[in-house]
């Protein structure tokens, strides 16, 4: 295999563990905090899980982008990583995984500080994890072909629809306090 068919190779399997990870985070997140599932709000496992979860995506989709850096055929500059819709093509699909990092290390760096935050504050900007996980499930459909496999595409759109009905029930029967 030639170098820039495994750094592609490895662009995509970076970005897609690193998007099942926040997948993951974001879900079992949600599940916590949501009043129909109040049997596991002290779930120690859940907990662990959303918490670990956050530690597996952040060295995933550091090296999806490092990797992104280095593929000829991404053609990302650094510029790119931090300033959305600058790319001389897929200027959508690119500008949304831009726009998801930049929320997603607002959302981290916010959760670090969490306790010299103001709690409301912090809520609010933690929500935005939702938007972020909107942005780059996008993202991942518009970017590339791997949305064409079954496998893929099923995870993908169970993880959105699992996320979207925990939502749904999180409006409808509410949050449980901290």
């Amino acid at each position: 295999m030639e170098a820039q068919t495994f750094i592609w190779v490895v662009a995509r399997v970076m970005g897609l563990a690193s998007y099942a990870a926040l997948c993951i985070s974001v879900v079992s997140g949600l599940a916590l905090r949501t009043s129909v599932l109040d049997f596991l709000a002290k779930n120690r496992a859940l907990r662990a899980l959303h918490d670990f979860t956050v530690w597996l995506w952040i060295p995933l989709g550091a090296a999806h982008v490092i990797a992104l850096l280095f593929d000829n055929t991404a053609r990302i500059e650094l510029i790119d990583v931090f300033v959305p819709f600058q790319t001389d093509y897929g200027q959508l699909a690119i500008g949304l995984g831009t726009i998801s990092l930049d929320l997603l290390v607002v959302i981290l760096v916010t959760s670090w500080m969490r306790r010299r935050m103001n709690n409301t504050l912090w809520q609010w900007i933690h929500r935005t994890s939702y938007i972020a996980f909107l942005v780059l499930f996008l993202h991942a459909y518009l970017a590339g072909t791997d949305f064409d496999s079954p496998l893929i595409s099923s995870i993908s759109w169970s993880a959105a629809g699992g996320l979207a009905l925990l939502a749904v029930s999180r409006l409808f029967f509410g949050r449980l306090a901290e």
